[in-house]
């Protein structure tokens, strides 16, 4: 009995180690696949359902990324995941279901760092909370100098997610306005925040030697983001599946 156990946590440790390792390469649909794959051996894997409801947003499709975080809070009714997720949900319709979300994403290694050329900023003046809703890290964004309200950050459906602070905005402005060209992506979006990092992808050579993001004695500025911080999310997911596993390998031990 100890050594099915034992056989049915190492598998169910490899289950999720390979669903983890599709959602970090950005393979939604099969990430669905994998993770109702252990839920169908697993029915109660509350870790498994965050996975399953995570990739479901990507995906766009909302109510079943709903159902799944639903269930994971029946079995865990303090998961601090499932909770977060529904509440950010709450503020999705359906109006924007089966919006193809993976499409217009960052590979997190494009902002590897780079002091100087790269630069991570808080939006102000935020757009209302259903719009950040359907804004996960990763996700591209568009910045857009505007007479009024100065250099504006939107996401790939050309909807407003907020400004940049001035004091980055002025001389991001006049770089652009130079010849640079930027990118930029979503670091975080909650209802009270955005954070975006903006990355330097073209000098026009009028302005070698001008750096985009100098420092200042590190003060209200982080001057670059390695890819870890874009993954963050997802591995702490991961943490979360071999904390199970582990407290699963002492309940085996306990047995034995």
């Amino acid at each position: 009995m100890a050594y099915q156990e034992e056989e049915q946590v190492r598998l169910r440790r490899q289950r999720s180690k390979q669903a983890i390792a599709l959602a970090m390469q950005g393979q939604w649909r099969e990430a669905v696949a994998a993770n109702q794959d252990i839920i169908a051996s697993f029915p109660n894997d509350v870790d498994a359902y965050n996975r399953l409801g995570r990739a479901y947003i990507e995906l766009g499709e909302y109510s079943q990324a709903k159902e799944a975080y639903e269930r994971a809070v029946e079995l865990d009714p303090y998961n601090i995941i499932a909770q977060k997720n529904l509440h950010r949900l709450s503020y999705l319709g359906e109006a924007v279901a089966g919006l193809e979300a993976d499409s217009d994403r960052v590979e997190p290694q494009h902002f590897i760092e780079e002091t100087g050329k790269a630069g991570v900023v808080d939006l102000y003046h935020l757009a209302p909370r259903e719009i950040l809703a359907k804004m996960v890290a990763g996700d591209r964004a568009y910045l857009k100098v505007d007479d009024e309200a100065g250099l504006t950050v939107e996401n790939g459906h050309g909807e407003y997610l907020g400004q940049v602070e001035p004091k980055h905005a002025q001389r991001l402005i006049k770089l652009m306005e130079n010849g640079n060209r930027y990118s930029a992506a979503i670091v975080s979006s909650t209802e009270d925040g955005v954070t975006v990092i903006i990355k330097e992808v073209y000098q026009d050579p009028s302005q070698v030697g001008q750096l985009s993001f100098p420092s200042r004695g590190g003060e209200g500025l982080r001057p670059y983001l390695s890819d870890k911080m874009l993954r963050r999310e997802l591995e702490y997911m991961e943490a979360l599946a071999d904390e199970s596993a582990d407290a699963e390998d002492k309940t085996t031990d306990s047995h034995d």
